[in-house]
């Protein structure tokens, strides 16, 4: 901690435009009908495109997401600006203004990612019309458009966090700041150290090369590029982020002897760390909502389950959760600690960050239970719905060969929901106790190292085409390398030749 003998400033002043204040009226009714017209004739733009069938072209399908970015940039600071216009104020507060920077920074980056975009795809139209279907396809424009809005997305969050990082005061009384916590890890004696070390090195290094191993072989198979593995292939990638927001920094600690994480560190811990947890959750309801449409209705399976819904269910799981991973991180920026700095954990959780807090968590708690409430809670009755739906499915087969069918083609992922469940429900909604320490780190472990660690083998020895697809990657492997063996050898031979 740092004494300051100053009070951290909590609102701004924003000056506005110099106008005159008889034209005030005048300028205020100016810039409503800018932004109204703004508004409407994009939201036109959007209807049209969507309403009319020869508009459904790749060209007007990035035209809309600009028009959706256009509404959403001249939102950000319009509005504002008029409410201050109106009441004759020109504060805006703390949180105000980090929401107002993050916002202009990511819907400005994605308007020059999405005229960037438009510019290739009019490049690809001029210079390569016989080839512009099969190049533009569909996957090809919607993992444009969710590369530009995962890319904004970081973009705004990076210089966030970076202003938040910055210091703001004005006189005042005094008051002491908290700019580093520590983690007390798992263990505080000395001689457990080079273990842990070892142990979660060799579990994060398994994990990750276990969830690479699964998003190659999808990616190589054609036989595997079914919604069911395009889910899979998301949560693998969201396990692999999900431990290492977690074990390198605990690694980084251990091997140096330091349990200090600073501010930012552990700002951007907890919002990773919320993302791919809520990201997890959320797949895992849309695998079984994948599963009960496999089992329930077999005939219109691949007619509900298209190419394009499913691109639409993982891009809108990524949407959700980096929106309530930033909503959560962007509240706690707004607190103040200056007691206490131990976090009795092995990373920044946002419950036992809360309790260091020196300013009140009110808002914070109620949105942790509005928010954590409708998107954790949600996804997990979606997902007991679907397998009782799968169940009376499964029962309503006359033949046991048909029902151990079904069955086998849930048993992967019904492993995984139970083991991510159990630990987190073993965490988060158990009664805390003075001596629930260990008890959650215990299942802090299970559920951040242990089940994404656990996942590739589920999937792997369950399902009979995962372990096709694998045997065949790594039979590609052994024999590429083989051959370039042989290539390096006999280029050796001729030059002795």
């Amino acid at each position: 901690m740092r004494p300051e003998n100053q009070s951290r400033v909590s609102e701004f002043l924003l000056l506005g435009l110099r106008i005159p204040p008889k034209q005030q009226g005048l300028f205020f009714a100016l810039f409503l009908c800018m932004y109204l017209t703004t508004v409407l004739g994009n939201l036109l733009i959007i209807l049209l495109i969507r309403l009319d069938s020869c508009l459904h072209t790749p060209m007007y399908f990035f035209l809309s997401h600009l028009a959706f970015s256009d509404i959403s940039f001249s939102s950000i600071t319009v509005p504002k600006m008029l409410i201050n216009m109106q009441i004759q104020c020109q504060s805006i507060t703390y949180a105000e203004c980090i929401l107002q920077v993050y916002f202009f920074i990511f819907f400005g980056c994605l308007d020059s990612f999405l005229l960037a975009v438009m510019a290739y795809d009019r490049y690809v139209a001029i210079c390569h019309p016989l080839h512009y279907t099969t190049i533009m396809r569909n996957e090809l424009c919607i993992i444009l458009v969710a590369g530009c809005w995962v890319s904004s997305c970081a973009q705004a969050l990076l210089h966030t966090l970076f202003v938040d990082q910055l210091s703001f005061y004005m006189d005042g009384r005094n008051q002491t700041s908290t700019y580093e916590f520590l983690l007390v890890g798992l263990s505080e004696w000395p001689k457990q150290q080079p273990v842990l070390f070892v142990l979660f090195l060799g579990m994060y290094l398994v994990t990750v090369v276990g969830n690479l191993f699964i998003i190659l072989a999808i990616g190589s198979d054609a036989h595997l590029h079914t919604p069911m593995y395009l889910f899979l292939a998301n949560l693998s990638f969201s396990d692999i982020g999900f431990i290492s927001t977690v074990i390198p920094k605990m690694l980084d600690n251990i091997g140096s002897g330091s349990k200090l994480i600073s501010y930012g560190g552990c700002l951007t811990q907890l919002y990773f760390f919320g993302l791919f947890a809520d990201l997890d959750n959320f797949l895992l309801a849309v695998m079984a909502l994948d599963r009960y449409m496999a089992i329930s209705y077999p005939l219109q399976y691949t007619m509900t389950m298209n190419y394009q819904r499913c691109v639409l269910l993982v891009a809108g799981s990524w949407l959700v959760t980096t929106f309530h991973a930033l909503v959560h991180t962007l509240l706690v920026t707004r607190l103040s600690f200056c007691g206490p700095n131990i976090i009795p954990h092995f990373f920044c959780d946002l419950v036992p960050l809360l309790k260091l807090a020196c300013s009140s968590t009110y808002v914070n708690d109620l949105m942790l239970i509005l928010v954590a409430g409708t998107l954790l809670i949600g996804p997990f009755v979606c997902i007991l719905m679907s397998y009782f739906y799968i169940a009376l499915a499964i029962l309503r087969i006359d033949s046991p060969k048909g029902k151990q069918r079904a069955f086998s083609n849930c048993t992967s992922h019904l492993s995984v929901v139970s083991l991510f469940y159990s630990t987190a429900i073993g965490v988060y909604l158990c009664p805390p106790s003075s001596s629930s320490g260990g008890k959650d780190r215990f299942f802090s472990v299970m559920y951040t190292v242990v089940t994404p660690m656990l996942n590739p083998f589920i999937y792997s020895l369950r399902n009979r085409d995962m372990k096709e697809a694998l045997g065949k990657l790594l039979r590609r492997k052994h024999s590429d390398t083989l051959s370039q063996d042989l290539r390096v050898l006999s280029s050796g031979l001729r030059a002795e030749s």
